[in-house]
């Protein structure tokens, strides 16, 4: 489907001067422009197996044009950047340098990150090209500075009251920063931990912007790419169901269920269940390198949460379980290549309920400080990971339990419109068991995002 989206464009721009020049001049004109400028800066002191100290800052974000609509047509397209401040030396390879923020070889980077088109009639809208998604197995993982893109091509319809029926194709993959964290051509713990966070198991360090083929930058293997088919349903108050099938050809098949429910009391308190289940099986030749030992994927993931809001306080805990299966693909745990993170128990960089046969708990707590005049909103969490001898990343044999605990601080100040001040900070513990220890670390993220 290579240069689709862009004849697609051409095809509309040339309709639309041959019938209709001056609309299409409105159309620009009617057009508006956005974006977001974000400094990051991370600091992470290793402990443990590993005892670097490491860091970086950046500066970048994204500008987004998008036309005004003209026939129910409009376009858009979006640059992403991000540019290092003050790296280190042989930055390519320095170890003290934090790779999440930056390009390849820790460069900075800039790329036509959305290009689409766009249509709508009715309660009928199809969106094609270079785009942002976030879905439950196929996200954007915005957590460091560039998120994860996709080429899709979605069409989604609402004629069923409280009813959104949604079909599409995924075909490329384009990495955020955030995949440079993981090594999918390293070790097979190595590769574990990549495709259980939501990266591929080949290379997760030298794709960032690039819009590979979605099998290639999963397994290493070119395939036909994911089609997506999903339902949500909100007809009763308070609840929420969602379904969702992705088939990765020549990969697996994951279908993803959730059903939430929250009311409230007079007295002003309001809890919330909701329950979460994850399914993968193999389909098709499965092409997939037998070293990676995917020929056959069985794996079944489930959460539960429930929580309570009081005023402006938001107390949630969460407990998951993931499948074992020393007979399938790392163990029986769940594989999410493309950014899909959605599990209620990850913490905020640990996501070991994807392991093999992990159970999961969390505690999470926050307060919004608007009553005080502030627009100031505090958090903090802990999660634990009891992690049985197959979850395919410590040492073979061991039956381990990591953990984190960590908080956020969102700062919106009055005086500066549109501009959101962060401070983030996690403190895993036994993050990897081995022969020879643990590995440990603190880690602290200065943010400043400001929106226009």
């Amino acid at each position: 489907m290579k240069h689709v989206l862009y004849r697609s464009l051409l095809a509309s721009i040339i309709v639309s001067n041959a019938f209709a020049a001056d609309d299409l001049t409105g159309m620009f004109k009617e057009g508006k422009a956005s974006g977001q400028i974000r400094f990051f800066y991370v600091d992470r002191d290793y402990s443990g197996i590993v005892s670097t100290h490491r860091d970086a800052t950046a500066i970048g974000g994204y500008l987004k044009y998008e036309t005004g609509v003209w026939n129910g047509f409009n376009l858009g397209a979006a640059f992403y950047t991000t540019n290092g401040l003050m790296i280190r030396d042989n930055k390519a390879t320095n170890p003290e340098v934090d790779p999440t923020l930056l390009g390849k070889d820790n460069d900075s980077i800039s790329y036509l990150g959305e290009a689409y088109l766009q249509y709508k009639k009715d309660n009928t809208t199809f969106k094609g090209g270079r785009q942002k998604l976030d879905t439950p197995m196929a996200g954007s993982d915005d957590a460091r500075m560039l998120p994860n893109l996709f080429e899709a091509y979605m069409l989604s319809n609402t004629d069923i009251k409280d009813t959104t029926l949604m079909v599409g194709h995924i075909t490329k993959f384009a990495q955020g920063t955030f995949g440079r964290a993981y090594n999918g051509a390293g070790t097979y713990a190595d590769k574990v931990l990549s495709v259980t966070s939501g990266y591929s198991m080949v290379d997760s360090k030298n794709h960032v912007g690039e819009f590979v083929n979605m099998g290639t930058y999963a397994i290493g293997e070119n395939t036909g790419g994911v089609s997506v088919l999903s339902a949500s349903y909100t007809g009763i108050p308070g609840l929420k169901l969602q379904l969702w099938d992705y088939y990765a050809h020549d990969i697996l098949n994951a279908i993803y269920a959730e059903a939430s429910y929250g009311w409230s009391y007079t007295s002003g308190i309001a809890p919330y269940v909701a329950a979460q289940w994850i399914n993968e099986q193999d389909v098709g030749s499965n092409t997939a390198n037998p070293t990676y030992e995917l020929a056959h994927i069985n794996s079944d993931f489930i959460g539960v949460k429930a929580g309570v809001k009081v005023a402006n306080f938001d107390l949630y805990g969460a407990i998951s379980h993931n499948s074992k299966d020393d007979n399938a693909a790392i163990n029986g745990g769940t594989m999410t290549p493309w950014g899909g993170m959605s599990a209620y128990t990850q913490g905020m960089v640990t996501r070991h309920q994807f392991m093999a046969g992990t159970d999961t708990w969390k505690v999470a707590a926050s307060y919004d400080w608007k009553d005080y005049g502030i627009n100031l909103n505090t958090g903090v969490f802990y999660v634990e990971f009891d992690m049985d001898s197959l979850n395919g990343y410590s040492t073979a044999g061991y039956q381990t339990t990591a953990s984190e605990a960590g908080f956020d601080i969102i700062y919106n100040p009055q005086a500066i419109k549109n501009l959101q001040l962060r401070l983030r900070g996690n403190f895993p513990r036994e993050y990897k068991e081995t022969a020879a220890g643990n590995m440990d670390w603190d880690e602290y993220r200065v943010i400043a995002n400001y929106n226009f």
